[in-house]
């Protein structure tokens, strides 16, 4: 096996042109939609670029997922194109983060077990709860131990 490899690397059977393939990804959109004939319109846009190898619509989520060898931005291009406001996937499950529930990450309109994806989304380290919990930890050498 390893002559095959060795080899394969002096030739090629595929076209060189200079060009790439895009990797496969899956590109996930918000996109509020009303009926079946705006859930319809919107995954015609996409269905039929190149590269797209699967489109999943969730009408109740409002969600658009594309999976294939696609552009991040040329999708929701496509997607804005049919007249509805879109924009890229905001919401993650919320085992995902590591305090789901503070300001940063809450969302009431985020679809149930799902909160907003904020990278930001990291506790004070002021905090009175913080300061409570360090007063007692063992990493703290000069913390209180309670036997």
């Amino acid at each position: 096996m390893g002559v095959i490899d060795y080899l394969s690397h002096y030739f090629s059977v595929s076209p060189s042109h200079g060009k790439t393939r895009k990797p496969m990804q899956t590109v996930e959109i918000k996109v509020k939609m009303d009926c079946d004939g705006c859930e319809r319109r919107v995954r015609n846009s996409v269905t039929y670029m190149k590269g797209v190898k699967q489109v999943e619509v969730n009408r109740k989520q409002s969600k658009v997922t594309v999976t294939g060898y696609v552009d991040r931005n040329r999708v929701l291009k496509k997607v804005q194109n049919t007249g509805k406001r879109a924009e890229f996937w905001p919401y993650i499950p919320y085992n995902l983060v590591a305090y789901p529930y503070i300001a940063q990450a809450y969302d009431k309109k985020a679809p149930s077990g799902y909160v907003k994806n904020a990278t930001q989304a990291l506790r004070s380290p002021n905090a009175l709860d913080e300061k409570l919990t360090s007063l007692f930890s063992d990493e703290n050498p000069n913390g209180c131990s309670i036997m």
